[in-house]
């Protein structure tokens, strides 16, 4: 639309009685006028090109990188059907003590025992900080627990396997006449994903333990459902 309005101001130029000398200045300015408007044109287009080969080459590199993620998630997804056949493997086993030995309690309050020397937690759904063990994957689990008793009149030792706030099962002892003794129990319950079992100390009881690992706390997914 530009040139069609530059060219007919020179044809009026043409058509106007101005002398030669004053047509040809005339006609020079309008040529340098159509040449300025190419150039800014132009200009305009290479910049609208060169932002747009910028976008081309960000989103190819984006695209780059999501392929070489979704390749690596691949490969371990492959990795880890391999090792499992396809099915979660969860199983832990761990001990009060991680070292040294002595009574741990009494607690004002019902308290989760911490068994911080860990045998082995495949799946990381035991956490020895807390003693709580939760679970990822809805199944039928089996837990075990053992207690040993603190060689003390009062208080005696009391632990009770929970989940969540519920009591499953206990082992109670108290010391008479005869020396140290300890119990274990066990249990097959089913479990919802978020689930939390642990053994939980009753208030004012304690219970005993050195590096022998005489408490412990153990559990594994049977099946899932």
């Amino acid at each position: 639309m530009k040139k069609i309005v530059i060219l007919m101001i020179a044809f009026g130029i043409c058509l106007s009685d101005p002398g030669p000398d004053e047509k040809i200045n005339q006609a020079c300015q309008v040529a340098d006028l159509v040449g300025s408007c190419n150039i800014c044109s132009l200009t305009s287009v290479t910049q609208k090109v060169g932002e747009l080969g910028e976008k081309v080459v960000n989103m190819a590199e984006k695209i780059t990188f999501l392929e070489t993620r979704l390749q690596n998630t691949e490969k371990e997804l492959l990795e880890l059907r391999s090792l499992t056949g396809g099915s979660p493997q969860v199983a832990f086993s761990a001990a009060l003590r991680d070292s040294g030995s002595g009574d741990i309690g009494p607690f004002t309050t019902a308290t989760p025992l911490q068994y911080k020397k860990v045998f082995s937690n495949t799946g990381n759904s035991y956490n020895p900080s807390t003693g709580v063990f939760t679970a990822m994957v809805s199944g039928m689990y089996f837990f075990r627990f053992s207690m040993f008793n603190n060689l003390a009149s009062t208080p005696n030792s009391l632990v009770s396997l929970t989940k969540n706030s519920e009591w499953l099962t206990s082992v109670w002892d108290t010391n008479g006449s005869d020396s140290n003794d300890m119990g274990s129990n066990a249990v097959v319950i089913p479990l919802k994903v978020g689930d939390k079992v642990f053994v939980q100390l009753h208030p004012n009881r304690l219970v005993y333990d050195d590096t022998m690992n005489y408490n412990t706390f153990s559990g594994f997914l049977l099946f899932t459902m």
